[in-house]
């Protein structure tokens, strides 16, 4: 099944560039088991009551100052500041023991395959810092595959167009020929608002009414559903 949000896409010619776009978190791959057990102990460690994996679930794809700041509102600045560091503290920590379960959702590979041999150019843009999402694509190998890679430590972070607008500048396609491909609210409204297609996936940490209301133009609910789906919309007006 496929949710169709009514509102108008953009269109473009097929002999053009056409960029597509992932999300890594809740798109790639599923990292939340790791992301929640990370942001709980580095809240602990500040003696500031632990949040739920689906409190963590919610806040997944912003930057990391930005979820925890929304996690804890009242929270000083200084103590967002030693949680931040905390979790990237414990991130790498469980990198380098190996211990990271982040596998590939089914069907990442075959659909990224389609796209490229359709021509498509494909990048990522994430909430996650240039190191971790290097890492990440290392680990399965699919790294050389994205020709840009914009990350919220060297951009504004979602739902600011910034990562977008710079993933485009990089590879020469304009926004009529991009698509955003992610699991949460904030790459819709990324997307909408860099004026890119919006299409989000099933499988992340927020559901389909969240994604539809931040305007996706569709959500796809399995990986063989997506080039079908982005061939189509840029077929349409």
């Amino acid at each position: 099944m496929i949710a169709l949000n009514q509102q108008s896409s953009p269109s473009v010619s097929s002999n053009a560039l056409r960029l597509a776009v992932f999300d890594c978190d809740g798109t790639l791959v599923d990292s939340a088991h790791s992301i929640v057990s990370c942001m709980q102990i580095a809240c602990a460690a500040q003696g500031v009551p632990e949040p739920t994996a689906e409190q963590v679930r919610a806040m997944v794809g912003l930057p990391l100052e930005d979820a925890i700041s929304r996690l804890y509102p009242d929270m000083e600045p200084g103590t967002v500041m030693d949680v931040r560091e905390g979790y990237r503290d414990s991130f790498s920590a469980l990198r380098q023991n190996g211990e990271v379960h982040e596998p590939l959702y089914h069907g990442t590979l075959d659909a990224l395959n389609v796209l490229e041999k359709a021509g498509w150019l494909l990048g990522v843009a994430t909430g996650k810092a240039m190191r971790g999402l290097v890492a990440t694509l290392k680990t399965h190998d699919i790294e050389e595959r994205f020709v840009t890679l914009q990350t919220a430590d060297l951009s504004h972070g979602k739902p600011n167009p910034d990562m977008l607008y710079k993933a485009m500048a990089e590879t020469g396609v304009n926004a009529s020929a991009t698509v955003m491909i992610g699991d949460t609210s904030f790459d819709m409204e990324m997307a909408r608002n860099a004026g890119t297609l919006a299409i989000g996936v099933a499988w992340g940490y927020h559901e389909i009414d969240e994604l539809t209301d931040a305007g996706a133009h569709r959500v796809v609910e399995t990986y063989d559903q997506l080039p079908g789906v982005i061939e189509s919309l840029m077929g349409s007006g």
